[in-house]
C-alpha cells in the first residue's frame, strides 16, 4: 500500500490501482488521484474537508462511500455520508478500516468539542485525525502524527507516538507551522519514534511511502 502525504492532513492510499481519500480539506490543492473508491473524513473543520473538494471527487466517481463521524453528517447536508463511530469496521475493497476515538482534541473550554474519529488502514496505516486516540490492540506500522494545531502541544504529540509505537512516523497537519516550527516539530516527533526502534519519515507534500 502507497500513502501519499498532501498539504496540511490530506492523505491518499493507493492499493491494487485503488485509491482512498482522507481529509481532503481547505489547504490542500486540489488532488489528482486515479480510481477514488472511497473518502474518509475524521471530523467536520474545514481544513479536513469541502464541498468543493468533494464534489471534484464525486464528479469523477459517482457513488463512492464517504465515511464520517455523525458530525459530518449534520454539516454536510446533501451528501450521502455513511456514518462510523468508534469500534466500526468497514471494508471498501481493496482497504480494510477501523475507527476508533470518537472526540475531538479540546482546542479551548469556549469552544464545543466535536466528533472525531481516527482510522486504522489494513491494521497497518494509522491517522488519529484531531485527536491522541490510540488504536488500542494494534501494531501500527506507519504512523501519520499530527504536529501543528491551535489544539496541539508538542509533548502530548510525543506522547501519543511514544503510546502508539509505530515502526515508522511521519509529520501531519502542519500548514499552520512556519519552516522552523515544523522542523522543530518534525524533530520531537522522531525523538519519540525512535524510543521504540522506529523511523521517522520526513514525507513534504507530494511525498510517499509504501507499507
Amino acid at each position: 500500500m502507497r500513502v501519499t502525504k498532501h498539504e496540511h492532513a490530506a492523505l491518499t492510499l493507493e492499493k491494487d490501482d485503488c485509491v482512498l481519500i482522507i481529509d481532503p480539506g481547505s489547504f490542500t490543492s486540489p488532488l489528482d488521484t486515479g480510481r477514488v473508491v472511497g473518502i474518509v473524513l475524521t471530523h467536520e473543520h474545514a481544513d479536513h474537508w469541502t464541498a468543493e473538494h468533494l464534489d471534484r471527487i464525486l464528479t469523477n466517481n459517482p457513488g463512492i462511500p464517504i465515511l464520517a463521524p455523525e458530525g459530518v453528517a449534520k454539516a454536510a447536508p446533501g451528501y450521502d455520508i455513511t456514518v462510523v463511530s468508534p469500534g466500526d469496521s468497514v471494508d471498501v475493497e481493496p482497504f480494510h478500516l477501523e475507527f476508533f476515538g470518537g472526540r475531538h482534541a479540546v482546542i479551548h473550554e469556549s469552544i464545543p468539542i466535536i466528533d472525531n474519529v481516527g482510522v486504522l488502514v489494513d491494521g497497518a496505516f494509522y491517522y488519529p485525525g484531531d485527536s491522541y486516540a490510540v488504536p488500542k490492540g494494534a501494531k501500527v506500522r506507519l504512523l501519520a502524527a499530527p504536529v501543528g494545531a491551535p489544539w496541539l502541544k508538542i509533548g502530548e504529540a510525543m506522547d501519543f507516538v511514544l503510546a502508539v509505537a509505530p515502526r515508522q512516523a511521519f509529520g501531519t497537519h502542519d500548514m499552520t507551522l512556519s519552516v522552523a516550527g515544523l522542523g522543530m516539530g518534525r524533530a520531537r516527533l522522531r525523538w519519540a519514534v525512535e524510543q521504540g526502534g522506529g523511523e521517522f519519515l520526513e514525507l513534504d507534500p507530494g511525498d510517499s511511502t509504501e507499507v
